[in-house]
């Protein structure tokens, strides 16, 4: 168990550091806030395709979505469990430069309750995502399962493929490439990769069990626990959160777009 831990731990801040490093002698002309945006991404997707790897192994080898097993599921939610925690803090250092940056005068010289209570409410949703995963999911996977539903578990590790994409397409802007052909393909795979894997994934799941024992789709959630369903609730919402924000980005971003303005934001929904 802390061996995953421990390679979790070591592995994101490491990369993180190397991505970071790399670009200030890459990029010289870039500010600190550049750097650390482009390599909490590069990061980010990182430990994205990692956890679309390990939940397409699990949910292609759990023949029975209730009763097989698979390593990778307790192996990578351990592994993974030190990503969230440092990407909250990652999130941290990038809004923080990026408000001295851009000259903002509530933002102290140095680090204070009140340049996190900034960085919190611009980024609560995410946060309290992270904290979920860190703090209720892993135990529920680790703990309290009794070794049933891993094929569920790795169809939630694949709702991370669309995160790739949502930071190739900050990285894209930061290039200066977001009036390019290349940005804009890469914004229709975003919104697609993340209705398909974050939101059609959890009527798939239903319709899966359904499959298996036999209950139409629509009767699926009342042959389940109360908790479950809550559960999937709690997870499913703030996706669908993130995909309107990301489908107004896209809207302002054509707009502008069309007026020869450049748009430099993006939310983060991994």
């Amino acid at each position: 168990m802390f061996c995953g831990l421990l390679c979790g731990a070591v592995v994101f801040p490491g990369l993180f550091c190397i991505f970071r490093q790399t670009l200030k002698l890459c990029f010289t002309q870039w500010s600190d806030a550049d750097v650390l945006s482009v390599s909490e991404r590069l990061v980010s997707a990182i430990h994205a395709s990692l956890a679309t790897a390990a939940g397409v192994t699990v949910v292609t080898s759990c023949r029975d979505v209730m009763t097989d097993s698979h390593w990778l599921v307790n192996g990578f939610v351990l592994f993974g469990a030190p990503y969230m925690a440092f990407d909250i803090f990652a999130m941290y250092l990038t809004h923080y430069h990026t408000q001295r940056v851009r000259g903002r005068s509530s933002v102290p010289c140095g680090h204070s309750l009140q340049t996190v209570r900034a960085f919190l409410t611009k980024d609560l949703m995410l946060v309290l995502h992270h904290a979920a995963l860190l703090f209720i999911f892993m135990p529920i996977t680790l703990f309290f399962r009794r070794g049933l539903g891993d094929f569920f578990i790795g169809c939630l590790f694949t709702t991370e493929f669309s995160t790739p994409f949502v930071s190739m397409g900050k990285i894209l802007i930061q290039l200066g490439l977001d009036n390019t052909k290349l940005h804009r393909v890469n914004g229709v795979i975003v919104l697609l990769s993340f209705f398909v894997c974050r939101i059609l994934i959890f009527p798939f799941m239903y319709w899966m069990y359904g499959q298996q024992f036999g209950v139409p789709l629509h009767k699926v959630p009342f042959h389940l626990p109360l908790h479950c369903n809550v559960g999937n609730l709690v997870i499913l919402a703030p996706q669908i959160y993130w995909f309107i924000l990301l489908v107004k980005k896209a809207n302002r971003l054509y707009l502008r777009q069309k007026t020869g303005q450049v748009d430099k934001d993006r939310p983060r929904t991994d």
